[in-house]
């Protein structure tokens, strides 16, 4: 039996608006593949290093990173304790602010399967560039059939 489904053209608009804050939230990236491995590069501008997190299984890679808003951070006391108030502005507040804070993940799945021991990632200008070489290992297993 064939089913229609009837859309008004605001539910299209709906659609289309929630599209666009998803991919407002993600970083911007790259992915080529060479002969040898997949290089990825990943736009991260105002992220800390330590922040970003990469994780590798057989055949796919999750970067995972937070962008902290520095002004909702509470500095460090002289013991290291952490101040429960944070400073007070001088002057006038915030009149705009479109900056994107918070946590995000992101996966990518490759064809082949990576060389997980060999995995490089460099931070540098706001550009988190990952090498993901192409495993050379193959197995192949014989089960004995039994019966």
């Amino acid at each position: 039996m064939l089913s229609l489904r009837t859309t008004s053209p605001y539910d299209l608009f709906d659609r289309l608006e929630q599209q666009l804050q998803s991919a407002e939230r993600v970083p911007a990236a790259e992915v080529r593949e060479t002969e040898e491995a997949y290089e990825l590069v990943l736009e991260l501008p105002g992220v800390d290093k330590e922040a970003i997190d990469v994780k590798a299984t057989d055949r796919s890679l999750v970067i995972s990173a937070q962008r902290r808003n520095p002004r909702q951070a509470a500095p460090a006391s002289a013991e290291g304790e952490v101040s429960s108030q944070a400073p007070k502005p001088a002057g006038r507040g915030l009149l705009l602010s479109e900056f994107r804070y918070g946590t995000w993940s992101r996966s990518f799945r490759f064809p082949d399967g990576i060389d997980r021991d060999q995995l490089q990632a460099t931070y540098r200008d706001g550009l988190l560039s990952v090498r993901a070489p192409k495993a050379q290992r193959v197995s192949t297993v014989s089960v004995k059939v039994e019966g």
